[in-house]
């Protein structure tokens, strides 16, 4: 299990866009993690009023941040010098809408390997309800330092 405070010293994210509050499994080919989804989160201010739902492209983005997690801690050979960007998002589903109170967990594998690409499937659930599930590819590419 991760922490808040390891997952930050794994992936470069920070408020308000660290989306991954806990990590409950992670080996080689899987990750099974946590967004605890608050009624302070700031996108529910504007989505939607009276109405708030988790924006799905933030789903997707909090399933790729623990895809990132997976990645760097156990398949990367250089973590300190790479940095995981998405390269492609496919079959992207929306099942039921997350809103304030859910607790989001996201369980990825990882599908293959090539050079420098990563495909994973993953899916979000809520209360054992599937949420989002997708397809994607991440790229690893070197970090500026600079």
């Amino acid at each position: 299990m991760l922490t808040i405070e390891e997952i930050k010293k794994i992936i470069p994210h920070r408020y308000p866009f660290l989306l991954v509050d806990r990590v409950l499994e992670v080996d080689a080919d899987h990750i099974v993690a946590i967004k605890n989804v608050t009624g302070n989160e700031e996108f529910f201010n504007g989505h939607f009023p009276g109405q708030p739902i988790m924006p799905g492209v933030l789903q997707v983005e909090a399933m790729a941040q623990a895809g990132c997690i997976l990645f760097l801690r156990e398949i990367c050979e250089d973590p300190e010098n790479t940095l995981i960007v998405f390269s492609s998002i496919g079959k992207a589903k929306f099942r039921r809408p997350v809103v304030p109170g859910d607790q989001l967990r996201m369980e990825l594998r990882v599908q293959s390997i090539r050079r420098q690409f990563a495909t994973f499937a993953g899916k979000a659930t809520v209360d054992g309800e599937v949420a989002c599930e997708l397809e994607a590819t991440a790229a690893f590419v070197p970090k500026n330092n600079s």
